[in-house]
């Protein structure tokens, strides 16, 4: 009877601790979030390249020697990437600030008298506050990139935070990628013995999660960036390459970041072309695009069953962005990734216990 009564306040006391424990490194994680970009892409970068150092490791490679080989390799790849595509993609991105706001001019112009006719319908008031809207759109549209330029070169992209990126970022990747096997140990040697098995469980589970997900997806945001750029460039579309990039980017984002760059894209081909059919080429690429990426490519590289809904990457991405900035951008979609594997474990509970069946 006693140790009855003593188990659910034990429980109580665990239940207590572990929860004092996150919300202490939660409030910590938050406090520090301003340098936390270049660990952030490290680990992330680390958890990206461990199976090919795990690879090489089978080849009676040195974890160190094969830790080199790989940072060295993806640092080059991607400072020779960067400096190919970094200043195309700003020259163009300078280009479509300065000309998006003429495309309102150029289709006040064109269409004058259809709008005309279609203002001439409208009540007074509504007339004004449309003259109004229009009027201010330019200046609002440059305030809102300029805030938002701002905001980042604050944030993250002030003068010392870009030399911590370029320098202690590969830093980090290279260290934790050659002790990543050794970090894993000692972690797993920290568990609460009585939950060890359920918890490795459960972390193979989110592993193989983040492995099928992030992996595949970057994979696929980049096979995507390519082809866009690609494409859009050889139908004639300007900045074709810039949205090309956007659009492979934003397909971390299901649905709607291929929605978004679609609409920048069909607008820009709208002015430029100035007809329908100007814009068709534009819109059977993003078509041909979709097909290719929702029938073949991620299939292949992401696979269905990595359990992770549409809806539930899109609420953690802005819940991140919201928390952390770019921070919490890169890392919603492991936390999301973590925190829907503990939900279906806990629900799996649920439906087993007593509870349920009451």
């Amino acid at each position: 009877m006693t140790e009855t009564n003593k188990n659910p306040t034990n429980n109580s006391k665990i239940w207590l601790f572990w929860l004092t424990v996150g919300i202490v490194f939660f409030v910590f994680i938050y406090l520090i979030r301003g340098i936390l970009l270049p660990f952030v892409l490290g680990a992330l970068i680390a958890y990206f390249l461990d199976p090919a150092a795990d690879k090489l490791e089978k080849y009676k490679v040195s974890r160190s020697l094969a830790t080199a080989i790989i940072t060295l390799s993806f640092f080059a790849i991607l400072t020779l990437v960067s400096l190919l595509i970094i200043p195309t993609v700003f020259s163009q991105l300078s280009d479509l600030l300065k000309d998006f706001p003429t495309y309102f001019v150029d289709m006040e112009t064109k269409y004058e008298e259809k709008i005309s006719g279609w203002i001439g319908t409208l009540p007074a008031d509504y007339v004004e506050s449309i003259k109004t809207a229009a009027n201010n759109f330019s200046g609002i549209m440059l305030k809102f990139v300029g805030d938002m330029a701002g905001g980042l070169f604050q944030s993250g992209m002030a003068i010392i935070n870009i030399l911590s990126l370029i320098l202690i970022t590969p830093v980090i990747a290279f260290y934790l990628l050659r002790d990543w096997d050794v970090i894993t140990a000692q972690f797993h040697s920290l568990l609460p013995r009585k939950h060890e098995q359920t918890i490795r469980e459960q972390m193979a589970i989110i592993d193989a999660t983040l492995a099928g997900f992030i992996r595949g997806q970057i994979n696929v945001c980049l096979f995507l960036g390519v082809f866009y750029a690609i494409g859009l460039s050889v139908v004639g579309l300007k900045f074709g390459i810039l949205i090309g990039m956007l659009t492979g980017i934003l397909a971390i984002i299901p649905y709607a970041g291929l929605l978004f760059s679609m609409a920048i894209g069909l607008t820009v081909a709208f002015f430029q072309f100035g007809t329908w059919e100007g814009m068709l080429p534009v819109l059977i690429v993003f078509v041909i695009g979709q097909v290719i990426e929702g029938n073949f490519v991620t299939p292949k590289l992401v696979g269905e069953k990595v359990g992770l809904h549409p809806a539930w990457i899109i609420f953690g991405l802005l819940a991140g962005a919201a928390l952390f900035g770019f921070v919490g951008v890169l890392i919603a979609i492991p936390v999301t990734a973590v925190i829907g594997v503990l939900i279906r474990f806990t629900l799996s509970r649920y439906l087993s216990s007593k509870y349920y069946s009451f």
